[in-house]
């Protein structure tokens, strides 16, 4: 990947696609093209293909998703399955048409089994039932996969796959009813700061164990795997560590200075009790994550702070 050569990062407004641009940028990257989702429908096939046609990009990064937390996933079932699903046919398709030199599909780490051992090793792929509550979102996400892997079987084409564990980050979405745990939390920290609250809550019983990623290291492994990796098999891109929910919440507690109580509501569910990533293979491969947590909530928080969330 050469520095002029034309690069498509399809999802560019979005917390990932916005830190692969970043970090493209950073590295000198200056053929970046990208559409807005009101400019260019990636679920419109036809409309995918002419811009394929027309762009001719050399790489494509696949960072476009419809994406949410445990209660968006359970309530759209049918719009994570059938969005997702058109997004990355239709992109993985035209790269195919077009004769695209590589591609980078994301997925996420909900494509392993609810019931998996863990840490989640890249071999424990369809060996068990997923987790229900975002089920439609991780078949969509294995349908990417798999279609990688089938374009390279059958037509050669260098399509390769990355699974994220849980991100946060810059241009992360703070909608309370629709976004992840860690900027839920953030919001509600801050908020009950700023409001003078006694307490916060935090859904679920605060048992299950959650690992993340700052979506700075997942761009700079995109770039890593874009430029050294060419296998056949998809790479877990995660820290390899994990805490559970309430460790979580006693982090961002201490981030924000929050001096009230936090109150577990065990009614809301939990979801899946541990997802802790083995990234054995990626580190193997020659890259590992910099940014420890603490440090990247304060990095985030920093944005958080200058949010009008009552607008």
């Amino acid at each position: 990947m050469n520095k002029r050569d034309k690069i498509y990062v399809a999802g560019h407004r979005g917390m990932v696609g916005s830190a692969i641009v970043r970090a493209l940028k950073q590295e000198g990257y200056t053929n970046i093209v990208y559409k807005t989702s009101s400019e260019l429908d990636l679920r419109n096939q036809a409309a995918v293909n002419q811009f394929f046609e027309k762009e001719r990009p050399q790489y494509v990064f696949l960072a476009a998703a419809k994406v949410g937390g445990i209660q968006a996933n359970n309530i759209y079932r049918a719009d994570f399955l059938y969005e997702n699903l058109m997004i990355e046919s239709n992109i993985i398709h035209a790269s195919y048409v077009n004769r695209v030199n590589k591609l980078l599909f994301l997925g996420s780490s909900c494509i392993y089994p609810k019931m998996a051992p863990q840490p989640l090793k890249e071999e424990y792929l369809l060996t068990d039932e997923l987790e229900h509550t975002n089920e439609p979102y991780a078949i969509a996400k294995i349908a990417g996969i798999k279609l990688c892997e089938s374009y390279r079987r059958q037509y050669g084409c260098n399509f390769i796959s990355a699974m994220p564990t849980n991100l946060y980050g810059p241009n992360d979405n703070y909608d309370l009813n629709n976004s992840h745990v860690l900027p839920a939390l953030l919001r509600k920290f801050h908020t009950a700061k700023l409001n003078g609250e006694k307490e916060v809550t935090v859904w679920g019983s605060g048992n299950p164990m959650r690992e993340f990623l700052y979506v700075d290291d997942l761009a700079d492994a995109c770039l890593f795997l874009m430029r050294e990796y060419n296998g056949e098999e998809w790479m877990n891109v995660g820290t390899g560590k994990d805490l559970t929910i309430k460790e979580l919440a006693q982090t961002i507690q201490k981030v924000t200075g929050f001096k009230g109580k936090i109150v577990f509501d065990s009614s809301k569910p939990d979801g899946t009790l541990r997802k802790l990533m083995d990234v054995s293979r990626l580190e193997k491969a020659g890259w590992k994550y910099t940014v420890e947590l603490e440090d990247g909530i304060r990095q985030v928080y920093e944005e958080v702070k200058e949010m009008d969330f009552n607008a």
